[in-house]
């Protein structure tokens, strides 16, 4: 496996046939789409699978599918040596916690001091040296498989405001497994390709606005955005104090509760994370009960109308809400929630020139110290870094002072976040938010750029509240998601409320690498049954 690939598009991304192969012998009887980490670990415990041999799965598989993919920038040396130090801890029943043994993928802007490098897309940072991030060393504490670097939009999507969501200089073009000519979405767009084509058991994404939960929902899978605290940020490549998190990639509740226990944490040197009241064990609030009784509204002004293939779903689902016990209040819609986007951008224009800086001074190893610096390296390897978007984000970044109207702009648009969620939740005396996470994934185009026509990410991503997008049908072949937004700190509730519903509807299947979307088979319903069978409006999700 190489730990860079070629910095161009490539052409691989528009296949003209499925990712078909033969399958190592090995390989047949592990079941790698169904199995939560606690079935996992029951598997290990009683001696009938080793983290050798998930690892070795799954690194497999990489090796067979992921040069059509462009899910991994890089696979970790010392993966297999990591599950097989697990494997011995289980034979001296001395595990380390829940994620020992799992195998799972970070994506390349969350820092490790190891063998990987740590690039954010870049070519730029192919030679830094940075230490492991926070929770990297509670990865690390926790006994999970460090797998390896999934690709990104390069800089989390901050760079362009004509890029092309999952291209890196590093990586190439991530490739949505569904149907492969399609838009992974966001920039974790790596993570959620490989957990959703079975390269990883989980993954770790990052979200400044709508990076998580886009290419969750573009990729059928849970994706949870945490509360701004919940988790550290030290270590991972930034956009911005005020929104950057991290959180996890999975293809079910269940371990997404798991994930989120592993990573959380107070850190010194993130403030806001002393302020988290952190549960040792969310898997006690998964109850396939929690719809009944609860309080939620439907989040509809702007989200409906402009896709009909989503709207379809997205009825279907609220409807599902009041099957399963919910008071439905539709709709609740978020009052002064237009006027966020414009102070957003204001703001995160100065505080990226002021976080990135500080991350490159304070990053050892042989790259550019400063953003001017990055910008300067880019024009030099325009060839490789530039051949499709440019930099216009980076530029106007820099031209920015970090005084006052910066720092109002970014008041402003925090309070009117938190002001339209807090007073819809207490208006209806709701539990939690529904929205559609966004529409189906657009064909993917470097020339012209990302095609977004739905998303929903900004009213938790600004305000710092979390939300947790579950898959709840398809059209076209193609994964559709909604999400379930709250209050600050009700990752708990949010976390029971999405179990309720993924239990009830088990809507997710697996991809099937088509290379182009059928003109066929349009709606897929969320009942059941249907189990088995075979971002942002105006801007990036970054």
């Amino acid at each position: 496996m190489r730990s860079q690939r070629a910095a161009a598009l490539s052409a691989s991304v528009l296949l003209t046939v499925a990712l078909a192969g033969a399958t190592p012998a090995h390989q047949q009887r592990l079941d790698l789409e169904t199995p939560t980490i606690p079935e996992l670990q029951r598997e290990m415990n009683a001696g009938r699978l080793t983290s050798v041999e998930l690892t070795g799965a799954y690194l497999d598989r990489i090796e067979r599918l992921d040069g059509k993919l462009h899910a991994v920038i890089t696979v970790n040396p010392d993966a297999l040596a990591q599950a097989r130090q697990s494997d011995q801890r289980r034979r001296e029943r001395r595990l380390l916690g829940p994620m020992d043994g799992i195998p799972m993928l970070l994506k390349d802007n969350v820092g490790t001091g190891d063998r990987q490098p740590t690039t954010a897309g870049s070519l730029a940072l192919r030679a830094a040296k940075p230490r492991d991030a926070f929770i990297v060393g509670r990865l690390r504490a926790g006994g999970a498989v460090l797998l390896g670097k999934a690709n990104l939009s390069e800089w989390a999507n901050f760079r362009s405001t004509q890029s092309a969501s999952g291209w890196s200089a590093v990586g190439g073009q991530t490739a949505n497994p569904y149907v492969l000519d399609r838009n992974p979405c966001g920039s974790s767009s790596g993570s959620g390709t490989a957990v959703a084509a079975q390269l990883a058991a989980v993954a770790i994404g990052t979200e400044t606005d709508g990076s998580i939960v886009c290419p969750s929902g573009a990729n059928a899978l849970v994706g949870l955005k945490p509360t701004i605290g919940r988790v550290s940020r030290t270590g991972i490549v930034p956009i911005s104090a005020a929104q950057d998190t991290a959180g996890p990639m999975t293809r079910n509740v269940t371990d997404t509760a798991v994930l989120l226990a592993a990573i959380q944490g107070a850190d010194p040197a993130d403030p806001p994370t002393q302020q988290a009241q952190n549960p040792a064990d969310y898997t006690r609030f998964l109850d396939r009960g929690a719809l009944r009784g609860a309080r939620v509204g439907v989040w509809r002004e702007g989200n409906v109308g402009v896709s009909n293939e989503t709207d379809a779903v997205f009825d279907r689902a609220v409807a599902k809400l009041r099957e399963l016990g919910a008071t439905v209040v539709d709709p609740a819609d978020l009052p002064g929630i237009g006027g966020v986007s414009g102070p957003e951008f204001t703001a995160l224009l100065c505080e990226f020139k002021r976080d990135i800086n500080a991350y490159l001074a304070a990053t050892p190893g042989e790259h550019p110290r400063t953003l001017a610096g990055l910008i300067a390296f880019n024009r030099a390897n325009a060839g490789r870094e530039m051949p499709f978007f440019g930099q216009e984000l980076f530029e106007t970044a820099e031209a920015t002072s970090d005084d006052a109207a910066c720092a109002q702009a970014r008041t402003t648009a925090t309070t009117l976040a938190r002001k339209a969620i807090d007073d819809t939740l207490r208006a209806h005396r709701l539990d939690a938010i529904i929205a559609p996470t966004g529409s189906p994934a657009w064909p993917t185009d470097v020339i012209n750029g990302d095609h977004f026509v739905l998303g929903t990410s900004t009213p938790a991503a600004v305000s710092g509240y979390p939300s947790i997008t579950v898959p709840a049908g398809f059209a076209f072949e193609l994964p559709i998601g909604v999400s379930f937004i709250g209050a600050r700190w009700s990752e708990p509730r949010l976390i029971g409320l999405a179990y309720a519903y993924e239990q009830a509807t088990r809507v997710r299947k697996p991809p099937r690498f088509l290379p182009v979307a059928p003109l066929h088979s349009g709606v897929t319903t969320t009942t059941a049954q249907q189990g088995t069978a075979g971002g942002e409006p105006n801007g990036a999700a970054r």
